[in-house]
């Protein structure tokens, strides 16, 4: 069981911390579920995709988090150009991309795990959505975008009762949470949880979170099947496609065989047949070998409530990831941004500062962000349909991030876990002996370039950073890429 820091109790009660997290003493709603919690995520829904409730009728929380999309950010070419979503009212920014609406009703509390030494659970990308007011963050987080002035920008919690109680879903309002359960003039803030619960409510629903991906297709093959999918990797086999792109070690092929020859039960090849083709198995064995890419250290295999794997460790990490130039937030007036262009984003470690902690305990939490799960993180309306990822949406596509993964696991952490100077052959910032072979290119990067420590610029907080494993551009990445394609919900067996 995962221990919580005592410090959080201390604080609680000593000096007042959910008020310091912006939380607030609801008045008491009704303590027990409604009798037919289907009404409840039919109400949740409808408040979720009404724009009414927004300061001028121009913004719901759908124009955020779309169901095409996989609930995030529905704009191409806002994805592709700032990846920063303006509220309802014209020239306001917030400061982050829009994080998935779905898969998150998991998330536990905000928490320290004395263990693993790290902080987990909470909502919005730096956690400050706790849990520690209603026990349940989504509903914290539900009920954030409707008073935050930069998104649906209601002034109050009254505002936001009566805009409900004119609402035409008022009536299931009422019928859902009992007579009296709306009342504006007494009760405004005992509605405002209601509200955010209702929403919660949807977001935990088989419809936000309905596991029909053909990823959970094989999952469910190999359960049947008395396969662990947790424990599949590449072989051992070393050399590879001819003697080895990679310089040595595993080769860049990932094998199908262990050293000895065998097939091992938890090789990728053992795998076959259960609904992923070739392709796919190899990518989501580099995805979970920790000898390979390893990023199901952060995205997890383990499977939640449901069975089936959310690809998220509900922790947080600091990758590393760029300052993102285009985030109109630099130019938010002081009001909203008093550093202007100089403006850092700190992450947990920055709500940890504000909520009251001790230096002691948020310096070394800056630059950390929430691990998103990886469900529907390709899903998209079309084809040409751009998709931004990272909290700040530096990343443009999922090549282009699994890239600088590849190159951060190089670069700037030594190859870590593949000995010495990592797959790609780099020796003191060049191509070393065996490298990868001379040409060929992925996603616009050469082998040569892989080994520049200027190919991404610098991280924007560049101090507790992850270590990340290396793994090799150009076997590897559309691999991954092909395995994350399975992820997106919908998937129809031919």
């Amino acid at each position: 069981m995962k221990k919580m820091l005592m410090i959080i109790a201390v604080i609680v009660v000593g000096t007042g911390l959910l008020l310091l997290s912006g939380a607030k003493k609801t008045a008491s709603a009704q303590e027990s579920l409604p009798p037919d919690p289907s009404s409840l995520e039919v109400l949740g829904k409808l408040m979720f995709f009404d724009p009414a409730l927004s300061i001028n009728g121009a913004q719901s929380c759908a124009s955020c988090h779309d169901p095409q999309t996989g609930f995030t950010g529905p704009d191409s070419l806002v994805n592709f150009t700032d990846a920063i979503y303006g509220g309802a009212l014209a020239e306001h920014y917030g400061n982050r991309k829009p994080p998935t609406a779905a898969y998150a009703s998991e998330s536990p509390e905000l928490g320290y795990d004395e263990g693993k030494t790290t902080w987990f659970g909470g909502m919005f990308w730096d956690g400050r959505a706790t849990g520690w007011t209603l026990h349940d963050p989504l509903a914290e987080q539900a009920q954030g975008p409707f008073l935050n002035p930069l998104e649906q920008a209601i002034p109050n919690e009254q505002i936001l009762c009566v805009k409900v109680k004119q609402a035409e879903y008022s009536s299931l309002f009422t019928t859902v949470w009992g007579t009296g359960s709306l009342n504006c003039a007494k009760d405004s803030l005992g509605v405002y949880e209601r509200i955010g619960r209702s929403i919660a409510a949807y977001e935990h629903s088989t419809e936000v979170n309905p596991f029909t991906s053909k990823f959970d297709l094989f999952w469910e093959n190999a359960t049947l099947g008395g396969k662990d999918v947790t424990k599949i990797r590449c072989g051992t086999m070393s050399g590879g496609m001819g003697g080895g792109m990679d310089g040595g070690g595993m080769g860049a092929m990932c094998a199908p065989k262990d050293a000895d020859g065998t097939i091992s039960p938890e090789s990728w090849q053992s795998y076959r047949n259960l609904g992923l083709n070739n392709m796919e198995l190899q990518g989501l064995a580099i995805f979970n070998d920790p000898t390979r890419a390893n990023c199901a250290f952060c995205h997890s295999l383990a499977p939640g409530e449901n069975g089936y794997p959310l690809f998220t460790d509900f922790s947080f990490h600091n990758l590393g990831i760029p300052k993102n130039p285009d985030n109109p937030f630099y130019e938010m007036p002081e009001a909203w941004n008093p550093d202007g262009a100089d403006w850092v984003d700190t992450g947990l470690g920055g709500y940890l500062m504000s909520a009251g902690f001790s230096p002691e305990v948020y310096n070394v939490e800056e630059g950390k962000f929430k691990t998103p799960s990886l469900r529907n993180v390709d899903l998209r309306p079309a084809d040409d349909f751009v998709k931004a990822y990272t909290h700040n949406g530096y990343f443009k596509s999922l090549q282009e991030i699994i890239i600088f993964y590849a190159w951060r696991g190089l670069v700037m952490n030594g190859g870590l876990g593949m000995g010495g100077s990592g797959m790609d052959g780099c020796v003191n910032g060049g191509m070393g002996g065996g490298g990868m072979g001379g040409g060929g290119m992925v996603g616009g990067i050469t082998p040569e370039m892989m080994c520049s420590p200027d190919l991404f610029p610098a991280p924007e907080v560049n101090r507790n950073l992850t270590p990340m494993n290396h793994f090799n551009i150009m076997s590897d990445t559309m691999k991954i890429e092909s395995f994350l394609k399975t992820l997106s919900d919908g998937y129809v067996a031919p």
